[in-house]
């Protein structure tokens, strides 16, 4: 058996639990997928103005979870440019283009952003 005795007031937890089921700290997700498609505009490399011009974000709520996507709708015979430019590809007369790694430098400011963003606004609430 197992018995709890309690004194005093829930009040400040139902406030926090309250204040978090608005999912009003999920409002700064568009600013900061936005933030995202510049950084990723700004360092795609300079020949492919295309696939810089191409980024965009998806912003998804699933089970009571959020999820950004970035897309890049710059295809070329079928595959994405963006992709070819982060990891190389082959080309029509039997060469390779080595791939520039332009995505990760870019999006981890983003990334660390979104953390500390949305953890002030866990933290705050």
């Amino acid at each position: 058996m197992i018995t709890i005795n309690h004194r005093g007031s829930f009040k400040n937890t139902e406030n926090f639990l309250k204040e978090m089921s608005k999912s009003d700290i999920f409002v700064p997700l568009s600013r900061l997928a936005q933030s995202g498609v510049d950084a990723l505009a700004a360092n795609t490399p300079v020949e492919s103005g295309l696939a810089a011009a191409s980024w965009g974000y998806i912003i998804d709520s699933e089970g009571g979870g959020y999820s950004i996507t970035w897309t890049n709708t710059n295809v070329e015979n079928g595959y994405p440019v963006a992709i070819m430019l982060q990891y190389g590809h082959a080309t029509g007369t039997g060469g390779y283009v080595q791939g520039r790694d332009y995505i990760n430098p870019a999006m981890k400011p983003i990334f660390d952003r979104i953390e500390q963003e949305l953890w002030k606004a866990v933290t705050s609430a």
